[in-house]
């Protein structure tokens, strides 16, 4: 991931803003929405909010859509990489459509608020969540989790012998046996924390060391878990909710799923949980609109929405997550200073790239 002008021009191109509508009063929300929201549509209020999501359309749409619907008020939204949105906000600076922007991480968010692109939400909205779950300054807010496992193929790998720490699959027992999804964005994201937490020297020779052990380099975690599942790589470190997606996916189908998660050490960094974030530009018209938006986020309906459709982990206060879920214990990983990331980035990806992980 790197903040640079590398694909601006395609981004302006391609993204359209798309309208999510209220419906009209009397109306109702059909499909994946209405999980979110079974009531009767609001009338139009005349408001509207921009939002540009760092997060794919088919896990948020549902949840915007019942937004717009119980509230009346519009969303219109640009859909796009976290990274990309981020850049395109600051080349727009205050004439940023932009109300809310949504990241799958507070990196980018820090990045913003570096440039000074973004403003404080109100403590009614910030309150919602833990202090571990929000930025110092009160600019970011996070709604969902994501934990990094080890994910292992249950035929070849029994959990006796699975190790404690990231730091274990460079022993000479794991040879050729451990895939990385190296330019994921979720990987991405943990590999800045790593070198965050550790210091670049250490991480670097830590990625440099799984290269001369042979793991192998996969695109994303879903391939990771596909090739654990039907016994091509042994173990991989993916996001945790994959594995709950595509097993239930292969029950739904009568089929069997060979792999599962694994939980590393509460301390090892492999146990980082990644904050999906909320932010509000500095520029945005109405504030009463984006702070309301972003508290939807953080409804019950909405975070049951997140743990029961995605199995991530909810934030809110008083949510429970879904009951497939081990307890969410790496808390202390999991709260590092997001907001000193922002500009960790670049050297992140610039390290990937040298260490020959893409070559594998």
């Amino acid at each position: 991931m790197q903040f640079s002008r590398t694909g601006l021009a395609c981004l302006f191109a391609v993204a359209l803003i798309a309208a999510s509508c209220s419906g009209g009063g009397g109306t109702k929300l059909a499909g994946v929405a209405a999980t979110v929201y079974d009531g009767t549509c609001a009338d139009d209020n005349g408001t509207s909010v921009t939002v540009y999501s760092g997060r794919s359309e088919n896990l948020m749409k549902p949840v915007f859509d019942a937004f717009a619907c119980e509230s009346g008020t519009s969303v219109r939204v640009r859909w796009g990489s976290s990274t990309d949105l981020a850049l395109l906000i600051d080349t727009e600076g205050d004439r940023t459509e932009a109300d809310v922007f949504i990241s799958r991480s507070p990196g980018p968010v820090g990045f913003l608020e570096s440039k000074g692109l973004l403003t404080a939400m109100d403590s009614s909205v910030l309150d919602l969540v833990d202090d571990d779950h929000r930025g110092d300054n009160g600019t970011w807010i996070g709604f969902s989790g994501r934990k990094r496992v080890l994910v292992h193929n249950l035929d070849s790998v029994p959990s006796s012998e699975l190790p404690t720490s990231v730091f274990d699959l460079t022993d000479s027992q794991w040879r050729g046996r451990v895939a990385i999804p190296a330019t994921n964005g979720s990987f991405v994201d943990w590999f800045t924390v790593f070198r965050d937490q550790y210091g670049n020297d250490a991480a670097t020779q830590w990625l440099s060391d799984m290269v001369d052990n042979d793991a192998r380099y996969y695109p994303n975690n879903v391939a990771i878990v596909e090739a654990a599942a039907r016994g091509e790589i042994d173990v991989g470190l993916v996001n945790h909710y994959y594995n709950y997606r595509l097993a239930a996916d292969a029950a739904a189908a009568g089929e069997q799923h060979r792999a599962a998660n694994y939980d590393l050490s509460d301390e090892d960094i492999g146990s980082l949980l990644i904050i999906t974030a909320a932010t509000m530009t500095k520029s945005t018209e109405d504030r009463t609109a984006a702070q309301s938006f972003i508290s939807y986020l953080l409804s019950t309906s909405a975070q049951r929405f997140f743990t029961s459709n995605t199995y991530e982990y909810p934030l809110a206060g008083g949510v429970e997550a879904n009951p497939v879920l081990p307890p969410l214990t790496a808390l202390s990983i999991g709260s590092v200073d997001f907001d000193a990331l922002g500009g960790g980035f670049e050297r992140t990806e610039d390290i990937i790239q040298r260490s020959g992980i893409l070559n594998q």
